[in-house]
């Protein structure tokens, strides 16, 4: 027997062992996808003063962050059943870790730019994979799964933003960017071996057919309001997410290390409210428990203009984190009223929809904070998630 025989058996050995091992590749690999999309924002501060640019022109780096990754939700939702999860995962903690190389060499704001647009891109790749896997490989423990590889993205949006906040206090934004490099190549390499074969479609349906019947199914009212309800959702959360930092540094004279801390404090809110919501959305319906999400995290974006000191700005951003809860049950709401033919290429359709949509937040909001408008955006914004749970509660509760 070869090295090379030899070699694939030890993979297909591995492949085939304990499923949790690929379940924590799968979770690790959530935790920097998720987490480090969030560093970006924390780091602003210190981007933006280094390349001597407008609140606009950051908003649009972040931006750019979004709309990359929403151009990818579609292609990987199609090709899931072409090349398989294992292609798109490893391709996708690859390039995610090329993209933050790009970093180190962005003298420039448009090549900084250029590097965010490519580690958009390849953290694009990772979200539909991730819920087919699952799904297929977990079928008796399936919320189980979901649910621990979720918590690992919440945690690595509180961790994350927080240690690059305080690398880039000390070594640069840019180490505290390129840093994370190595462990995308070790989940890369975690993927690889953890995750079986499986068999790969030749469909006979064709993408024109497929997508025509996603749009039939926009017909239904409920899927129409429930879509765009999770798409205001998803504006506001992008666009707080990526100048609450540049906001508390800019208003309240925090150090960037203290603004990215109560950015963490936020995805904390969001983990811990995750972890309620779903039980209530069981008993009372998802529809109930969304306009509660949206009035709790309404409240305190209305308040931050006005809120003194850290502990009340801490208590604050953990309030907003709420929203975070919204998502999964969306999400769940949507899918259930696709048509199940077109499940995976509709949801695959409609993020790319979402993200696209919700990438605009921070290019506004940088252009209220440009205008001397900073304060009136988080009323805004405010204003818009109130404007969500209105939709929310014409929708049926869910059978």
């Amino acid at each position: 027997m070869g090295v090379s025989d030899r070699v694939r058996g030890v993979v297909s050995d591995s492949r085939a062992g304990n499923p949790y091992r690929l379940l924590a590749a799968v979770a690790a690999g959530w935790f920097l996808v998720l987490g480090m999309r969030f560093v970006v924002p924390a780091v602003l501060p210190t981007i933006r003063a280094e390349f001597g640019i407008s609140n606009t022109r950051a908003g649009i780096a972040v931006t750019v962050l979004w709309l990359t990754y929403a151009a990818m939700q579609f292609p990987a939702g199609v090709y899931i059943d072409r090349v398989g999860e294992r292609a798109l995962l490893v391709g996708s903690a690859l390039l995610s870790g090329v993209g933050l190389l790009g970093y180190l060499a962005s003298p420039t704001y448009t090549l900084f730019v250029l590097a965010t647009a490519g580690f958009g891109l390849g953290t694009g790749l990772y979200g539909p994979p991730r819920g087919t896997l699952l799904s297929r490989t977990f079928d008796d423990s399936e919320g189980v799964a979901f649910g621990a590889v979720m918590a690992a993205g919440s945690v690595g949006s509180a961790v994350l933003p927080l240690v690059a906040a305080l690398v880039t206090t000390r070594y640069g934004w840019r180490v505290g960017l390129a840093a994370a490099v190595p462990c995308f190549a070790l989940v890369a390499v975690a993927l690889w071996l953890s995750i079986s074969d499986r068999e790969t479609a030749t469909a006979d349906r064709s993408l024109r057919a497929d997508l025509r019947a996603v749009v039939d199914g926009l017909s239904d009212r409920r899927l129409a309001v429930a879509v765009v309800g999770a798409m205001v959702m998803l504006v506001v959360f992008q666009a707080v997410t990526a100048f609450l930092t540049t906001y508390l540094v800019a208003t309240r004279d925090f150090s960037q290390g203290t603004a990215g801390a109560l950015l963490s404090g936020l995805f904390v809110g969001g983990a811990l409210s995750q972890a309620v919501t779903g039980r209530l959305a069981d008993r009372y319906g998802s529809p109930k428990v969304l306009v509660g999400v949206t009035v709790v995290s309404a409240v305190p974006l209305a308040l931050v203009p006005v809120l003194e000191g850290r502990l009340l700005l801490g208590l604050g951003a953990t309030a907003i984190g709420v929203r975070m809860s919204s998502g999964p049950l969306t999400n769940a709401y949507i899918v259930d009223l696709l048509p199940d033919p077109v499940e995976g290429t509709g949801w695959g359709l409609l993020r790319t929809g979402f993200f696209s949509v919700g990438a605009m937040g921070s290019t506004v909001v940088g252009a209220f904070a440009d205008r001397g408008l900073f304060d009136l955006s988080f009323y805004v914004m405010a204003a818009l998630t109130l404007l969500a749970g209105g939709l929310f509660l014409s929708l049926p509760r869910r059978e």
